[in-house]
């Protein structure tokens, strides 16, 4: 094998050339992983785990570590309980669950169109959610609720069946994918700008408070079904990640891997809208996280590409932070998480804008 091909399948695997391990397994399963991706991934557990904690732990309403941990196990008053069970512990676990959605939804895309700028907030899938919830909220006149969930689903999917379609003929992938998507989501944007100026005030306000994305009223209800669904789609797209990144190199050195190139991004395509609509059914739509996570994570591993179990926990890790900053920066007052997302989102791309200057210098 010569060492431009032991380069070529190393990357594939995700790691950096020359630094991956291997562990067989039962089955006849060989596991292949770098040190820096497990260390790594253990920080960033950490790190979710010391945020969910923190967040636990703290608050507006005071209430002492002993009183903390005897909500958790069931003692404790009345009120110290539905501050901790029903109202700290969901958001936390909210914020982890659609973080993690959200970072595996932009790992998805951006490996499937070999672009950084595909993640479903840029490319319309988000705002195809927003609107088959929206027509929920202004056709029932409530913001909450298995109907609203349903039509971010649907909604979704059926944005992802139109772009799939505009794009199919030529391949879903790279320039076409996003341009697509952004005409669609441009589009989309304008009927739910309509939808919100057609509906009565109590709706409308109710609507718009939805579309800036927010914590601040979740329950379990929500929370439930997001964390019994999320381990099958999160379980499918990790298995496509290697096959994702050898389609990196190009469909037809992946064909010639052994990949089925089709099934593979109609999958991925499927499970990426799937992830972003439930977390939008969620907390509604939070933009710039779907699209910053897979690229801090492939920055933090120091992989060659997008690797989906670090941009999921990336994904949590920023939307816990960004939460606890919402829930403090103007305490009492809460602030919807989507706000903060987006400011993040702004300095994020400027520090790019400003890494990219300096390389340019660098070169001159």
């Amino acid at each position: 094998m010569s060492e431009r091909h032991r380069n070529n399948t190393r990357t594939a695997s995700g790691g950096r050339p020359g630094r991956l391990r291997a562990r067989r397994l039962p089955g006849d399963i060989t596991l292949r992983y770098s040190a820096r991706t497990v260390t790594v991934t253990v920080v960033l557990l950490l790190a979710c785990f010391g945020t969910a904690v923190l967040g636990l732990f703290t608050g507006t309403y005071r209430i002492g570590g002993g009183q903390v941990l005897n909500a958790l196990t069931g003692g404790g008053s009345g009120a110290d309980r539905f501050i901790v069970v029903d109202q700290r512990l969901p958001r936390i676990c909210a914020a982890l669950l659609v973080g993690a959605c959200l970072g595996l939804s932009g790992a998805l895309f951006q490996s499937l169109a070999r672009n950084p700028l595909a993640s479903p907030d840029v490319i319309g899938f988000t705002t195809g959610s927003t609107s088959g919830a929206l027509t929920v909220i202004l056709a029932g006149g409530g913001g909450t609720g298995v109907g609203v969930g349903t039509g971010a689903v649907l909604g979704g999917l059926v944005t992802a069946v139109v772009v799939y379609a505009l794009t199919s003929p030529r391949g879903v992938s790279g320039n076409r994918l996003v341009l697509a998507g952004i005409a669609v989501g441009a589009m989309l944007a304008s009927f739910n700008a309509f939808l919100i100026t057609r509906a009565d005030l109590e709706s409308a306000e109710s609507a718009k408070a939805w579309t800036y994305g927010s914590l601040n009223a979740i329950t379990w209800t929500q929370v439930v079904p997001l964390l019994v669904a999320l381990p099958v789609p999160a379980a499918a797209a990790l298995a496509a990640g290697r096959p994702l990144r050898m389609m990196e190199m190009g469909d037809d050195t992946a064909g010639a891997l052994g990949v089925n190139v089709q099934r593979v991004r109609a999958t991925s395509l499927l499970l990426g809208v799937a992830l972003a609509a439930a977390a939008t059914a969620v907390a509604g739509p939070i933009g710039f996280l779907a699209l910053a996570a897979p690229q801090l994570a492939r920055r933090v591993t120091r992989g060659t590409g997008v690797t989906p179990g670090s941009a999921m926990l990336v994904g949590a890790l920023i939307l816990a932070v960004a939460d606890a900053t919402a829930q403090r920066v103007l305490s009492p007052f809460q602030i919807p998480v989507g706000l903060v997302t987006g400011a993040l989102g702004g300095l994020y791309l400027l520090g790019l804008l400003w890494q990219e200057k300096r390389g340019d210098a660098r070169r001159a």
